[in-house]
């Protein structure tokens, strides 16, 4: 993203299946990060938990319910950014 967007690095975009999916998929993200010593600059979306935001400047994590990602759609936004996929089955535990 830094080459097309000069405020961050990165943007990690995921779907959960509901509200509650999508708060629990945040507070895992800020506890992972808090691990490693990273806090998040700003969140928003919580109260609502339709599309959630985490920045940490040089990484912006969106995560959506499935309807909001397609309204959205900030993989067509941002189609000039490179893309890694990422399949968490695959990732090691």
């Amino acid at each position: 993203m830094s080459a097309l967007l000069v405020i961050t690095d990165v943007f990690v975009i995921a779907s959960g299946t509901s509200r509650r999916h999508l708060a629990t998929l945040a507070e895992v993200v800020e506890e992972r990060l808090r691990d490693l010593g990273r806090r998040p600059l700003r969140r928003e979306g919580l109260d609502d938990a339709t599309w959630v935001l985490l920045d940490y400047g040089d990484v912006v994590v969106h995560l959506f319910d499935e309807p909001t990602r397609r309204f959205y759609d900030l993989e067509r936004l941002w189609v000039d950014a490179p893309r890694t996929d990422f399949n968490p089955a695959a990732a090691p535990a």
